[in-house]
């Protein structure tokens, strides 16, 4: 059976977990961003080669260079690991992960992360190594792809989340302080702070939860932003109740009541202290499927919405959903496979 999308006999969405076996001579096909992360990426990419041809394995690289269009380079990747058989690497930051993860989203071919970002929310909570040497000895020994969740706006994926209206401010913020600053999470925190004590405007959204088939429900909301997670570590580190929803066929939406700066300020000290779940100006609910239009000034016709730290302009309406066909992930065996190996074994 292959891995996708089913619906439980109360019309829950669950994902289907069904590995994808990998020949253990699988050429890797490695996407690598020149300027994601601290580390010399020189260095990293003579330690991918070692470790690959002490395999006895082949590696074909195609570098990001300042100025190329990564999605384009992406694609092209994909292309050759589905013609032979390969596993697609995305190497790098959020950004590259995304990129690679869109261009391999329904094609046949195995997905793994070599992560070299700032917070490396993806890679973390797959349990895959920051480091490089112990990242692509993983890839190298596995035989077996794990389905993962993906999340889609219109057509644009996201693995950690998407937003819009103040969390892609913050982003755009935070990108230009590492360009001045260098990349850090101290770096990344300070832009934020700076981004909240500036003054916002609020969204206006007209908001449909659920589909028609399965009953809907609507409502306008007015906030400064709205986020969509699809990433459990993240959720949980926010304190969000909604955390585990986000492996079982559903995303967690987040908006925050109109509030003055100094209570921005102070829900955003209770994010870091894991508990903005429990805060009455946070509106929190699970969803399976989410139609957005915002109200947007005349003349406007498209919103900036952020996908994984990566900023796009969408023409509404905006429709969050999961993707119907998971993403087939190199990493360590999940624990529902190991419970599922379990009650094989003992035969319950």
């Amino acid at each position: 059976m292959p891995s996708g999308l089913g619906r439980t006999l109360h019309g829950e969405i669950t994902l289907i977990m069904q590995p994808t076996e990998i020949h253990r001579y699988a050429p890797l096909f490695v996407v690598m961003n020149a300027a994601s992360g601290s580390q010399d990426t020189q260095a990293v990419k003579d330690v991918i080669e070692h470790e690959v041809h002490r395999a006895g394995r082949s590696v074909f690289f195609r570098m990001i260079e300042p100025g190329q269009n990564l999605a384009q380079v992406a694609e092209r990747a994909v292309r050759q690991a589905v013609e032979h058989h390969g596993v697609i690497v995305a190497a790098g930051g959020d950004g590259t992960i995304n990129a690679v993860a869109q261009a391999a989203l329904g094609q046949k071919c195995a997905f793994a992360v070599l992560p070299q970002g700032t917070f490396n929310y993806f890679g973390r909570t797959h349990h895959i190594p920051t480091d490089a040497t112990e990242a692509i000895r993983l890839l190298l020994d596995a035989r077996e792809a794990y389905p993962v969740q993906v999340g889609l706006v219109n057509d644009k994926v996201f693995l950690v989340n998407a937003s819009l209206g103040l969390y892609p401010e913050l982003l755009e913020e935070r990108e230009a302080a590492k360009q001045a600053h260098g990349r850090s999470r101290m770096v990344a925190m300070w832009a934020g702070l700076r981004t909240l004590l500036h003054r916002h405007r609020h969204l206006r959204l007209k908001i449909q939860v659920g589909s028609g088939h399965m009953g809907s429900r609507q409502q306008t909301l007015k906030t400064p932003t709205l986020f969509v997670g699809n990433n459990q570590l993240q959720l949980e580190q926010l304190g969000m109740p909604e955390a585990p929803r986000v492996t079982q066929g559903q995303l967690a939406a987040i908006a925050v009541k109109p509030q003055p700066t100094w209570r921005m300020l102070w829900l955003a000290v209770r994010g870091i202290m894991g508990r903005l779940g429990e805060a009455d100006e946070v509106i929190n609910f699970p969803i399976t499927e989410m139609v957005v239009t915002p109200l947007l000034p005349i003349g406007r016709r498209r919103v900036k919405v952020a996908t994984d730290g990566e900023i796009s302009w969408l023409t509404p309406p905006l429709r969050f959903t999961v993707a119907s066909t998971p993403l087939n992930l190199v990493c360590p065996t999940p624990t529902a496979f190991q419970n599922q190996g379990l009650r094989q074994s003992t035969g319950t």
